[in-house]
């Protein structure tokens, strides 16, 4: 099996603790946390993705708005610098524990969260990243 996600979710699943913006939204969020933690790899994609599924059958889903696709702009050119490799629509990667160390040590120095200006989520996620990533799910 795979993973869909667009490129910003691969920030936000570094700090994933079980908080979101629903109880149906948790629950598939922790499927897919097991699932890449099970070592199922990921496609990115462009637009929606399997952890905005929940989301989508709301009147306005945030999941569609210009701000998620600039989010996804943001974090494909910073983790596709750090992994030197492009990160864009069909591109496939796995988390192995090397791939995650690298990418939460770049959140947590800085250097991947432009794509978080603006996230409501940014402040429980910069107190997760800097407690060590105690309790995340992944």
């Amino acid at each position: 099996m795979t993973v869909r996600l667009r490129s910003h979710h691969l920030l936000c699943l570094l700090t994933y603790v079980g908080k979101g913006y629903s109880g149906a939204f948790v629950a598939n969020f922790d499927v897919i946390a097991k699932r890449l933690g099970r070592g199922e790899d990921i496609l990115i994609v462009s637009g929606p993705d399997d952890i905005c599924w929940p989301l989508l059958g709301e009147a306005e889903p945030h999941c569609l708005r210009e701000s998620a696709a600039g989010r996804d702009e943001l974090a494909a050119r910073d983790v596709g610098e750090l992994l030197a490799r492009p990160i864009e629509a069909g591109v496939r990667l796995s988390l192995d524990a090397a791939t995650l160390a690298a990418l939460r040590a770049a959140f947590s120095a800085g250097v991947t969260r432009e794509a978080c200006q603006g996230c409501e989520w940014a402040g429980l996620c910069s107190t997760i990243a800097a407690g060590g990533y105690r309790d995340v799910r992944l």
